[in-house]
């Protein structure tokens, strides 16, 4: 049975909102191509995806998602979200405050038949700082 890349893209996204990292990796080719663009990263492997979500789930165990639109485009699919929850660990630099975060995000998935080939990330880096009040970028754990 097939899935259209729609419901690929919605099995990542519900394994996502579970904190069950496997279950969102299900989804996705073991060559998928990442880059998350405030990371300033690009690589490509299930290991790449792996470690920036078992970060945002480590980090913020709270975690909520809110899908606002989702775009079908043929094999892309395009996802606009929210991620919220509270900081209980040190997160891209910036200390554990115990802030609560809430940003926005875009996630352009690419699929191929019924997996994810590609995963592209956006959100503003320093909204997410100013969230978990950072006070310097160029050193953040200062804060």
């Amino acid at each position: 049975m097939t899935t259209s890349p729609r419901q690929t893209v919605e099995a990542f996204i519900a394994g996502f909102r579970l904190q069950d990292v496997d279950a969102a990796l299900s989804t996705v080719s073991d060559d998928v191509q990442v880059t998350v663009y405030p990371l300033q990263l690009s690589d490509s492997g299930k290991p790449v995806i792996r470690g920036v979500l078992e970060d945002i789930v480590v980090s913020f165990p709270d975690l909520h998602l809110t899908v606002r639109n989702v775009l079908e485009l043929g094999r892309v699919v395009v996802v606009e979200m929210k991620i919220e929850g509270t900081q209980a660990a040190d997160y891209l630099g910036a200390i554990n405050q115990e802030k609560h975060l809430d940003v926005d995000s875009a996630w352009r998935f690419t699929v191929t038949g019924d997996a994810i080939t590609g995963i592209d990330v956006y959100w503003c880096q320093n909204q997410l700082y100013r969230r978990l009040a950072v006070k310097r970028t160029d050193h953040v754990t200062i804060v």
